[in-house]
């Protein structure tokens, strides 16, 4: 889809819980647990949010989309950031619009969907969970 002269792609659905679900990774800087599940067609990643975790609403209690740009500074331009610009990944740049309410995740990278699902699971490649 093609808006405003940035291109966006579908790329994951995010969806809080509270259960605790085999292969968390831990973010100790946002006292957050990730799991990755890419069985279905559409990747889906559970957030489990600690008791200090400092992410802004609606992030900790809405689910979010997450949509690859082409250019993340015109993606975000003229909305109400919440979250970003950071690069939680090598390689990586995310921003976290607020649209009505929804968090709405933008990505802009180079990187194929192969490897950035690799380098989420690789400390070693994300800031965000060494």
């Amino acid at each position: 889809m093609k808006r405003e002269g940035v291109t966006y792609e579908i790329h994951h659905i995010g969806i809080p819980t509270s259960e605790i679900r085999p292969g968390e990774r831990y973010a100790a800087s946002v006292d957050m647990y990730t799991t990755d599940d890419l069985t279905g067609p559409l990747p889906i990643q559970w957030h489990r949010f600690g008791p200090n975790c400092k992410l802004a609403e609606p992030m900790r209690s809405e689910p979010h989309v997450a949509y690859k740009v082409d250019n993340l500074e015109a993606a975000i331009a003229g909305h109400v950031v919440i979250l970003g610009p950071y690069e939680p990944l090598d390689d990586f740049r995310v921003a976290v619009i607020d649209n009505g309410g929804m968090p709405i995740e933008l990505i802009e990278t180079n990187l194929t969907n192969a490897e950035i699902w690799n380098r989420a699971g690789d400390g070693a490649k994300s800031q965000l969970y060494r």
